[in-house]
């Protein structure tokens, strides 16, 4: 025989020996069958080739599904040109002919011996295959072989009988062509291309679906573009198309019904894995709060053990041991060996035993979902999908469910529908699944390929996924099903607010350009009051966040002088108003002051809210103490508040409750205004309350927290190329903790020059002087002081409440040498803290006036500056405050009492984490000849404020992902914490937390 074709070496050896059968006078029929693809016309003439080598005739037939209307019609083809059959046809005497054509094969085996080779057996006429069945009896003592290929292969319709069902194993012989294996695939991929990577070879091997037409035909199109190109996802990417081909082949022999169903899990698999990327994230979330949930930070125990498996991991293997000893080992151990191996093995059957039933039931599953889309017998679809995974066209997903074994594949499939039949497709399956009661989500997404229906269901399947979607922080998701619910017939109210939501999605997910038309678009629509307001709000959100804040402001101008018969609305419009101008100091100006007009002449028609926003703009103005900032507030808080205007209000007590230390009030404040902000609707508060989180982490030192949750969705919402404020605060954090290169390539990530006015400019200004300072610019960090004062002077904020940068730049003076001007920046800063009179402002201020008023008096205002921090939750500043008091004390002589300053402001600075304050505090120890004493690394004291809090949540019970969510910060950020609690306090477990807290 010629070379055997690969994984078909049982079949040739078969052929080969009924081949010298016949030849010595004994014939036999040899059925070869297989699934289509699978290379049965190949072996066919490898056979035909070997037994012309053999000298035996060969007689040669492909039957077609076009003959079958003439009787003998796949007979005649062999038995070549027969002048009598030349008028045959049906309802002739078929056993007359069928006589007449056994003779003249008989004529034909006296000659010399034959080979009767029919290829597709099953596509023969009926007259033909009663021959050959008859003839395959009569052929025993022939010299002839017929050898038959024959499709075998499980469809959605069943097929006729096969050929030999009727005849006596005795008189056939049948082979099965299996699929390739991955193996044998692989090896013809690396044949037409040798330079193939093994991952390039596998994506083929996975395309080819273990059928050697499938892969041939793949390998074809891509010699045009060889490796390291990489393998396409779709048929438009191949030339010239004979993979699409051979697949479109493959589903017309498998008939309609087959092919209706393997185009419709096609479709379902395509509409699930879009947008899927957001939905996987997803799913990575709730797995990491899940693993996180089920591992406890580790102890010094946990810890030594985890190392010693790194070390396994990483040493260099053992040499084989030395030859075993004639002494077996004891029995008991080997007992016990016996029975762990056993265990692991029962455990591993009882597994496998339990994936199986879930794949199984993962398969009925969807086989009744397909059947039910596609009106075929479920039972079967079933069926098919075990062939189909069998033959290697379907593989199981990592939940057992079948999907097909490459994109590529899939692509082909779908390629023989129309848009139109997709789309029924489409909603088929949606409808299937939501009698099924499936997910909104899965619903929804073959929603996404269908045409519009106008059924009042799809139209609210889109809408609950988009809200879900919005909800479980998936804007990405939800844009694509409101996109798609807009497609549908809608009256032009229910259009209207779908639009605010879509542009408030598109907008939030930074497809800026497309959200702000459409909250335009949707403002221009008839619609109710409070929805215009809400559109009108969003619109005004957007387009500060592009930097056009006086465009904004009279967006909302225009509406609230159309809602006269509304004043709620009307006054929610005017705080907005004032909430948006922040972002201009000229318009933020203009809007102050009439604000403060109104409220003095009308105070009605202010409002809660704008009150509220008066209190704050007070406070910064520096002309209201925080004590009765507060009292305001809490009074405002008390009084009913419209549902548009409370987001306002709270909003605006949070931020003034961080300002005053009230941390804890800030935090409850910031939770609940949140918890009332609409996933799917733009407001401008909903940043604001995120921006006081971080202020309030901030202020609580919380570098930590602050560094984990990096600012990425506020930098995805940037349009103008401007830092945020989470970008000074990560800034901050980044100088406290030592990471001075990473916070220069922050800073220097952004060109300052041509960003717009806004307090969150001024901050990163001050953020970046701190930077510059440390990193000895001291003229640079005085530049950036004195110019985020500049911008703040002209915005009206004179307190140092938001950004102290009279301290800062008097500190940047005294290292100049300029004590006189740092001398009047202190001074007035102390001035501005006394009014608003926290800790905090006051305790820096003091400080730095300590350090440039000198003498006996520099030395009273550090010690008062230590003395008015230490009941504060300002941890940072008390350690800035020891550290220069710590320095006074030891330049006027008293060094004993100076190290012990600085030693406590050391201990301090490393439990808050402040790398920056460490190492100027040992730097001062150095310089006045001392050194740190041993801190007390152990007991509940050596607990930083971040680490007992978040330990006394776990004492409670609270897991880690609950504490996260609590304190708003990260899971990781929990596990670190607990992981340095445990260390501290010298133990293993969660359940010993409450007593060793206690001591």
């Amino acid at each position: 025989m010629t070379e055997p074709l690969r994984e078909r070496e049982d079949a040739h050896a078969l052929l080969t020996a009924e081949a010298e059968r016949a030849r010595a006078g004994g014939g036999r029929l040899v059925l070869l069958r297989g699934a289509t693809g699978t290379g049965r016309s190949a072996v066919l003439e490898a056979a035909a080739a070997h037994a012309t080598h053999l000298g035996m005739r060969v007689l040669r037939a492909r039957c077609s599904p076009d003959d079958i209307a003439l009787p003998f019609s796949s007979v005649l083809h062999l038995l070549g040109s027969v002048p009598e059959f030349a008028d045959v046809g049906p309802g002739d005497d078929d056993r007359g002919s069928a006589a007449r054509l056994w003779r003249l094969l008989r004529s034909y085996a006296d000659e010399t011996p034959l080979m009767v080779a029919v290829d597709d057996v099953h596509l023969a006429d009926e007259a033909s295959r009663r021959w050959f069945v008859e003839a395959a009896r009569r052929i025993d003592r022939l010299p002839v072989l017929l050898v038959a290929t024959e499709r075998s292969q499980y469809d959605i319709d069943p097929r006729p009988a096969g050929l030999t069902h009727a005849l006596s194993p005795s008189v056939v012989r049948t082979h099965t062509l299996a699929p390739l294996t991955d193996n044998a695939s692989a090896d013809l991929v690396r044949a037409a291309f040798p330079a193939a990577s093994d991952r390039w070879t596998a994506d083929c091997v996975r395309a080819g679906a273990g059928s050697p037409l499938l892969l041939r035909a793949l390998l074809d199109d891509l010699d045009g573009a060889p490796p390291p190109t990489a393998v396409p996802r779709t048929c438009a990417a191949l030339y010239p198309g004979s993979y699409p081909a051979a697949v479109a082949w493959w589903l017309d022999s498998a008939g309609p019904a087959t092919a209706e169903v393997a185009r419709t899990l096609a479709a379902l698999e395509q509409a699930e894995r879009t947008g899927r990327t957001e939905q996987a994230e997803q799913v990575e979330r709730t797995e990491r709060s899940q693993r996180s949930q089920r591992t406890e930070p580790a102890g010094r125990g946990e810890q030594a053990e985890r190392a010693k498996g790194a070390a396994g991991r990483n040493a260099v293997p053992a040499p084989d041991p030395a030859p075993a000893s004639t002494h077996a080992a004891p029995p008991a151990t080997a007992t016990a060996a016996t029975t762990e191996t056993a265990s692991e093995a029962a455990s591993e059957a009882a597994s496998e035993t339990v994936f199986e039933a879930a794949s199984e039931a993962a398969t009925d599953t969807l086989a009744a979902l397909v059947a039910d889309a596609s009106g075929a017998d479920p039972a079967r679809v079933s069926g098919w999908f075990t062939a189909m995974t069998r033959l290697g066209v379907l593989r199981p997903d990592r939940a057992g469910r079948p999907r097909y074994a490459h994109p590529l594949l899939r692509d082909a499939v779908l390629g023989g529908w129309s848009t139109a039949r997709r789309q029924d497709a489409h909603r088929a399956v949606a409808q299937a699944m939501l009698r099924r009661g499936d997910h909104l989500d899965a619903v929804a997404r073959q929603l996404l390929g269908s045409a519009p229906t106008g059924l009042p269901w799809a139209l609210r399947v889109l809408r609950d996924a988009a809200t879900v979607a919005a909800r479980q922080a998936r804007p990405g998701d939800a844009v694509r099903y409101l996109r798609r619910a807009l497609q549908e017939p809608l009256p032009d109210d229910l259009r209207q607010r779908l639009l605010t939501e879509l542009g408030s999605l598109e907008y939030a997910s930074a497809d800026t350009p497309a959200g702000i038309p459409r909250l335009a678009e949707a403002l221009d629509l008839p619609a109710e009051p409070r929805d215009q307001v809400r559109t009108a709000i969003a619109l005004g959100t957007a387009l500060v966040g592009r930097g056009e804040v006086r465009t904004a402001v009279e967006v909302l101008r225009r509406l609230e002088g159309r809602l006269s018969g509304h004043p709620d609305l009307a006054r929610a419009l005017q705080t907005a108003s004032a909430l948006l101008s922040d972002q201009d100091q000229t318009v933020r100006r203009e809007a102050y002051r009439w604000l403060t007009d109104t409220a003095e002449r009308s105070p009605e028609l202010v409002g809660p809210s704008g009150q509220a926003l008066l209190v704050r703009y007070a406070a910064t103005a520096g002309d209201l103490p925080a004590q009765e900032a507060m009292r305001r507030l809490r009074t405002l808080l008390t009084k009913p508040a419209d549902p548009f205007a409370e987001p306002f209000l709270l909003g605006t007590a949070a931020a003034v409750a961080q300002w005053a230390d009230e941390l804890d009030e800030a935090e409850r404040l910031v939770e609940r205004g949140l918890a009332g902000q609409h996933p799917s609707l733009l407001h401008p508060m909903e940043q604001a309350l995120r921006d006081t989180r971080w202020d309030i982490a901030a202020a609580r030192g919380a570098y930590g927290t602050l560094l984990d949750a990096l600012p990425e969705a506020a930098r995805a919402r940037r349009t103008g190329g401007g830092p945020v404020n989470a970008d000074a605060h990560t800034l901050l954090a980044l100088v406290e903790t030592g990471r001075t290169p990473e916070a220069r390539r922050l800073a220097d990530a952004f060109d300052l020059r041509d960003t717009s006015d806004s307090w969150e400019l001024n901050r990163f200004l001050y953020a970046r002087g701190v930077l510059r300072f440390t990193e000895g610019d001291v003229a640079g960090a005085l530049h950036d002081f004195l110019e985020c004062g500049r911008r703040q002077s002209a915005r009206a904020v004179l307190s140092p409440v938001v950004t102290p940068w009279r301290t800062a730049a008097a500190e940047c003076r005294l290292e100049l040498g300029n004590p006189q001007e740092a001398l009047a920046l202190a001074t007035e800063e102390l001035r501005l803290a006394r009014v608003w009179n926290t800790p905090r402002t006051t305790g820096r201020a003091l400080r730095v006036l300590g350090r440039a008023t000198r003498g006996r008096r520099g030395l009273e205002l550090g010690a008062e500056a230590v003395a008015v921090l230490r009941d504060s939750p300002a941890e940072a500043e008390l350690v800035a405050s020891l550290l220069a008091h710590g320095r006074q004390l030891n330049a006027a002589g008293e060094r004993g009492r100076g190290r012990d300053h600085l030693r406590e402001g050391a201990e301090r600075a490393e439990r808050l984490g402040s790398v920056r304050l460490l190492t100027y505090a040992e730097q001062a120890l150095r310089t006045a000849g001392g050194r740190r004493t041993t801190p007390a690394h152990t007991g509940s004291g050596a607990l930083t404020g971040s680490e007992r809090r978040i330990a006394e949540l776990a004492a409670e019970g609270r897991t880690n992902t609950e504490i996260a969510e609590l304190l708003h910060v990260a899971r990781r950020t929990v596990e670190t914490h607990l992981t340095s609690t445990y260390r501290k306090l010298g133990i293993r477990r969660r359940g010993e937390l409450r007593s060793a807290l206690d001591d």
